[in-house]
Parts: structure tokens; C-alpha cells; sequence
């Protein structure tokens, strides 16, 4: 690495955190320092996956928004809807429905921090979205009234990367066209209906960098539509209906779950699955949803029912001979390689695939409720109009192949004095039988403790199965994980875990069967709303392919990643919050040279008492050698709009986003980042190429609320 140490300590003045406020949970742009636990788990999740991602996330955070003017009735919710709340973990949901139990009910709100597991920061977490408050007459309201009165929000949002990439350039080949079919703008619309928290409605489109507009494979306009009609808890037998596109969970998602799963992450005793079994979809992922309808029924104290139908088109690697489709003499459908998950259609051969599947999925889940947890059995089918023919490979020997699929599964959850025990079993029709079980306890009134045990066979088939694991897919892994919290003192906070695991067979990346482990470590140290402080340990030693530098032959051996991370986040006055952070990483195998680097970055976000303005900026500085040692830090963009770029390599990032609420019911931003390479002559591969090292990101959106 070149020596660039004494000039960033020099701009490195602090340690920055990705610590924001409660409000900072629904608004980017913020001004009090409280942790923000989705933003470490979005980190933490991209960390695991290994891949850079941009995300419209707004169905991670539009929901507290709804419970911000609706607070949650703390006296009447379910362990579904705290979980949905997205703001406790496992241990401290349990903890608070057996105190619930144990009392009946509370009688005041700041019964909170007498509930083992509570701390200051998670009580004040969840104060602004809950409340002692009863909607005795919810049930009385109409239909009629929910579709007709309520919010409305119309979001409207163009982004652009002002380099030019090579696939928006002619070809030699082709002087008069350019790969890509479409413009560099990217756009986006989206208008929502809420009444409450109980009825939504409304439709998103959006278009992508390179996709066409009004013109060829998309003439009625944008590129992806989605639209809805959900409505929960209309009346104690009806307690959910889905139409149009929707999220739906089984138990711990071995066999489905189409909404946002979290993994391992800096929530250490946060491992369930669960929450509602359906939800509204309002993003903008174009392969992660559902589309059709669902419903769930109540009938009785104890029985729930739930149904959904699913009939969508996929992407899909069509399987091409001659230069045309094939399609067998016999009459039988033509087949595919795989599904394509990037949503993309830019080009001639991503638009030949573009809905080139159907799926329909037809599922069920019957429930049985009591006071103290749940047992519910679980089934679901795929049928697909092509059969999905892999490409031979060793480590795909027994993935899914085939037209149709189906699995079944049972789940529970019991609560026993201060011990929850959890998790799910499930099979799919090949025979094959996967389960994930795990305990969540308190051991004392400072020390909460997670255990969960997984054994994915090699040969388990799901289609829409998610469930937490080192690998995704939940196939060919078993493992056992450990989680600790620790309240050692006043403003303290311990947290770790350990987890252990191994692969029976091939892998992509792992020529052998193989294994692995990892720990992490984490020290927090908070006052109140002025100062938030953690140093963080994480190492993960796993098998790989790695290749020798005098051989053209993978060997598997361990590989380390370690990192350390030391984060600051303090509100200096009430319009300013400083956030610094830096990191420390390496990477080492026992056949090639040891890689190591640094990041570090310094945030500022600023809301004057009484402006309509307000702004947050960020700079950071890198120096890795190379994508092996790399960084995955969250960024503050447009509202509800994320990114999570990894850094690494040598360079800096810099972006500001800007704000302005001077306009009653109208929300005005505008961002601008900047990423540049000092070490590389260009940024990006392939037809992404630019020809230079940098890439300036520019963006704005309108929020229109009537």
C-alpha cells in the first residue's frame, strides 16, 4: 500500500459510527445519535453475502413511520407485530410478553426498564412508536372510510452516473447502436394510500440505468410495475388480505420467505425468523416478492389460517438451440439454466429473458396459537412452465432441477418461564428433511443468550427458502450458533458471538467438503442521547479455493479475514450529530502474500432548529490491496433509497444529500457522491467500464404528501 497514513490521520479527527436517531430510522437526514440497528444489520448482511448492493428499502422503514403516527398498543401486540417493529431483539421481545404475562399488562409506559434485557438505548428505541393507547373502535371502521380517507404519498426520483460506460458507447461492430438500448437515467415512481396501519394500497414503477423508456421492449412506459392492496386486522376473523404483489414467511423460511432476511449481525441474540406471515410489497427488487393473493383467517381463540396464490413471470436463462428457443417435438415446454435475479433488461439478450418463466406457487399454513407460543404446519408448491435444466457442475449436483417442487414444514415457538425455545422442520419432495432449532434466554438480568443449530442437507430443494445460515439457500450446512449480551455496568454494553459450521459437500468457491468458524466482539459504551461508542473484533476463518501463485490449480485452504472497527457518533448540539468511523482489516491464506488495509470516514449531519433546510456529508479514505480487504459502510442517500458500497482499493468517496421542507406537504432533495481510485485507470468491467477512475453519482426526488 503506498503510504498515505500521516494525510488521512491528518483529516481523521474522530471515529465515526453508523449511529443515527430514532427519526433517523424513517429520515435520513437526522440529528440524534441513537443507534440505528438496521443499518449495522444491512452492513453486516452485504458483509456476509460478499456483493455491493443498492437498495430501496422503504419496507424496512416506512413501517415505523406508520407506527411513528400509530404507535403500537403495547398491551395488545402480538409477538409478530414487535417483531415487526424491527427495534427489539429476540431475547427482549420474550422477555417483555412473559412480563406482560406474569403482570396482566402494563399500567404505565415506563414499566420498560423494568423488563429483564431492557436497557436505556432499547427503551428509547421504542418509545416513540409505542403506547398504552386502545383502538376500541378499530374494528368499527369501514372499508369504505380506509380506501377513502388517510395518507397519501407520491414519491417521484431520478438518479444518473455521470461517467459514460462503455455500454452506452457504439461498437466498432455496430457504429449506429450502442449495447445498452436505453438512456443513463434511472427513474422511479410511487404513490401509497395508508389508512393507519392496518390498510395500504398504491403502485410503484421504476426504470433502470440502460433500460428503454416509452420505446421497444417497454412501450407502455417504465420497466418494472408493481402494485397492491393489503389490509391486516380488518376484524377479528379477517386478519390480513393481500392482492397484487405481497411478502409472505413460513416459520424460520426454510421453505419461504420472500421478505428482507437478516443473518448473523451486531444484534447477536436476534436469530428468528417470523413476524406476520403476510406483508404489503412496495419495492422495487423484481425478484423477490409475490404476486396474486393471500389472506389470513382467524377462527376461534386459537386458530390461524393462512392461503396464498402466486402467478408471476420470471427471468430466465432460456436454453437456446439453433439460435431459436427449444422447444422438444413431443410438445413439452422448453427449458431454462437458471433463473436470472438482477431485474436488469438492458440489452438484446437480458430482454429475451425478461418473464421468459412462469411460476405459480400455491401455499397454506394452518396455526395453532396459545398464550405462550405457536405450533403451525406449512406447505407450499411450485410449478414452473419450463423445466429448469442446470448446467452440469459437481458442486450443483443436487440442487433443484425439474418443473414443479414441493415442501412442507412445521414450526413452533414455546415460552417457558424465561427460557423461548424455537424453530422449524422441514422436507422437500425428494425426501430430503432440513431443521433449524434454537433456544433465546435470560440468565441473569444483565446477560441475555441466543443458541440456534442448523442442518441443511445437501440435497434440500426450496425455491423461496431463506432461512439464517453462513451460505444462502439453506442447503448443505450444519452449524451451531452462540450469541451473548452482556450489561456489565451503567452505559455499558457487551455483545458477541461465536459460530461454528461446515459444508458436506461442494461449494462454488470450495472444490471439497468444507468448514469454517467465525467470532466477533463488540464494546459499546453510550450516554444517553449525547454519545454513542463501540470498538468492534470480527474474524472468520473459512475454507476456499485459492489459487497458488506459481499454479494454475485451486487448493482448498483457510482463509482469515480479520477486521477491527472502532466507531464514535456524538451530538454536539441539537441541529449537529458528528459521526466518525475507521476500520482495520486483513486477509491471509496459508499459499499467497497477506493483504491489509484501512478506511476510515467522517459524517456530518446537520438540521437547523427551525430551517427548512438541512443537509448530511460524508468523506472517506481507503487504503486496501485490493477487493479482498474490503469495507461495507452504509450511506445516507434520497429517502429510503440506501446504498452500501464496499470500500476498498486506494481512494476517497464524498457525498452530500440536501433537503428542503420549506413547501407545506412537499419534501424537495437532491444528492451528489463521488468515488475515486487513485491505484486504478479506470472504474468498473465489462460493458460498466468508464475509461476512468472515477464515478460521480447525481440523484434527486420529490415527496408529495396530500
Amino acid at each position: 500500500m503506498k503510504d498515505t497514513t500521516s494525510t488521512l490521520l491528518a483529516i481523521f479527527c474522530c471515529l465515526l459510527a453508523s449511529l443515527t436517531s430514532i427519526q433517523a430510522q424513517v429520515d435520513t437526514i437526522s440529528a440524534e445519535p441513537v443507534p440505528d440497528l438496521n443499518e449495522q444489520r444491512l452492513e453486516d448482511l452485504l458483509q456476509d453475502n460478499e456483493e455491493e448492493s443498492e437498495f430501496d428499502f422503504n419496507t424496512i422503514f416506512e413501517g415505523l413511520a406508520a407506527y411513528r403516527e400509530n404507535p403500537l398498543n403495547l398491551n395488545e401486540a402480538t409477538e409478530a407485530d414487535l417483531r415487526d417493529l424491527g427495534l427489539l431483539n429476540d431475547v427482549q421481545i420474550s422477555n417483555l410478553l412473559n412480563y406482560r404475562d406474569q403482570l396482566g399488562g402494563f399500567i404505565t409506559i415506563y414499566e420498560l426498564q423494568a423488563i429483564r434485557g431492557f436497557d436505556l438505548p432499547a427503551v428509547r428505541r421504542l418509545l416513540p412508536f409505542v403506547s398504552l393507547r386502545s383502538d376500541v373502535d378499530d374494528f368499527q371502521t369501514g372499508l369504505g372510510t380506509m380506501l377513502s380517507t388517510g395518507k397519501n404519498e407520491l414519491y417521484l426520483r431520478w438518479n444518473r452516473v455521470l461517467e459514460e460506460a462503455r455500454g452506452f458507447q457504439p461498437t466498432a461492430e455496430n457504429p449506429d447502436s450502442t449495447p445498452y438500448v436505453g438512456d443513463p437515467n434511472q427513474l422511479y415512481i410511487r404513490y401509497r394510500h395508508t389508512y393507519s396501519n392496518r390498510l395500504s394500497y398504491g403502485f410503484t414503477a421504476e426504470k433502470d440505468r440502460g433500460e428503454e423508456f416509452f420505446r421497444g421492449s417497454n412501450r407502455k412506459g417504465f420497466d418494472f410495475y408493481s402494485a397492491h392492496l393489503f389490509l391486516k386486522d380488518y376484524n377479528k376473523r379477517i386478519r390480513a388480505v393481500a392482492l397484487g404483489d405481497y411478502r409472505a414467511n413460513f416459520g424460520q423460511g426454510l421453505i419461504l420467505f420472500t421478505g428482507f432476511g437478516y443473518g448473523k449481525s451486531a444484534l447477536t441474540t436476534s436469530v428468528r425468523r417470523g413476524g406476520r406471515t403476510l406483508r404489503q410489497y412496495t419495492s422495487v427488487n423484481e425478484a423477490n416478492f409475490l404476486r396474486g393473493a393471500a389472506t389470513t383467517l382467524k377462527f376461534g381463540d386459537h386458530l390461524e389460517v393462512a392461503a396464498l396464490v402466486s402467478n408471476r413471470g420470471r427471468d430466465g436463462n432460456l436454453i437456446i438451440l439453433n439460435d431459436t428457443i427449444e422447444i422438444e417435438l413431443d410438445g413439452s415446454f422448453s427449458r431454462f439454466s437458471s433463473l436470472n435475479l438482477s431485474g436488469l433488461h438492458r440489452t438484446p439478450n437480458e430482454i429475451a429473458d425478461r418473464n421468459g418463466i412462469r411460476h405459480l406457487a400455491v401455499g397454506g399454513s394452518a396455526k395453532w396459537q396459545a398464550n405462550k407460543g405457536h405450533i403451525a404446519l406449512n406447505a407450499i408448491h411450485h410449478q414452473l412452465d419450463k423445466e429448469l435444466t442446470l448446467t452440469p457442475r459437481v458442486y450443483n449436483r443436487f440442487f433443484f432441477q425439474g418443473d414443479r417442487l414441493t415442501n412442507l414444514s412445521l414450526d413452533y415457538s414455546w415460552r417457558w418461564r424465561n427460557l423461548t425455545f424455537f424453530g422449524e422442520t422441514a422436507m422437500s419432495d425428494n425426501g430430503a428433511i432440513a431443521t433449524i432449532n434454537g433456544l433465546l434466554t435470560t440468565l441473569d438480568r444483565r446477560v441475555n443468550l441466543a443458541v440456534f443449530q442448523r442442518a441443511y442437507p445437501r440435497d434440500f430443494q426450496a425455491l423461496l427458502g431463506n432461512p439464517i445460515g453462513e451460505t444462502a439457500g439453506g442447503r448443505n450446512e450444519n452449524g451451531v450458533y452462540f450469541g451473548v449480551e452482556i450489561f456489565p455496568a451503567k452505559h455499558w454494553i457487551i455483545s458477541a458471538y461465536y459460530d461454528i459450521w461446515e459444508h458436506p459437500w461442494l461449494r462454488i468457491n470450495a472444490d471439497a467438503p468444507s468448514r469454517g468458524h467465525e467470532y466477533r466482539l463488540r464494546l459499546t459504551y453510550f450516554q444517553k442521547r449525547e454519545l454513542d461508542l463501540y470498538l468492534e473484533l470480527r474474524n472468520e476463518i473459512k475454507e476456499v479455493n485459492v489459487r497458488p501463485l506459481d499454479s494454475n490449480i485451486d487448493a482448498l485452504v483457510p482463509r482469515q479475514r480479520l477486521q477491527l472497527r472502532l466507531h464514535l457518533a456524538y451530538r454536539v448540539n441539537q441541529a449537529l450529530v458528528w459521526r466518525s468511523r475507521g476500520d482495520w482489516g486483513q486477509t491471509d491464506n496459508p499459499l499467497n502474500e497477506r493483504q491489509d488495509g484501512f478506511a476510515i470516514y467522517q459524517d456530518l449531519l446537520y438540521r437547523p432548529i427551525g430551517s427548512p433546510w438541512s443537509f448530511t456529508s460524508r468523506i472517506a479514505y481507503f487504503d486496501t490491496d485490493g477487493f479482498q480487504v474490503r469495507f461495507y459502510n452504509y450511506e445516507n442517500s434520497l429517502l429510503y433509497n440506501f446504498r452500501i458500497p464496499p470500500y476498498y482499493n486506494q481512494g476517497s468517496r464524498f457525498y452530500i444529500n440536501l433537503r428542503y421542507k420549506g413547501i407545506k406537504n412537499l419534501m424537495i432533495e437532491a444528492r451528489y457522491g463521488r468515488l475515486f481510485w487513485a491505484n486504478v485507470d479506470a472504474i468498473g468491467s465489462g460493458l460498466e467500464f468508464t475509461g476512468e477512475p472515477t464515478r460521480t453519482d447525481v440523484g434527486a426526488q420529490i415527496k408529495w404528501t396530500f
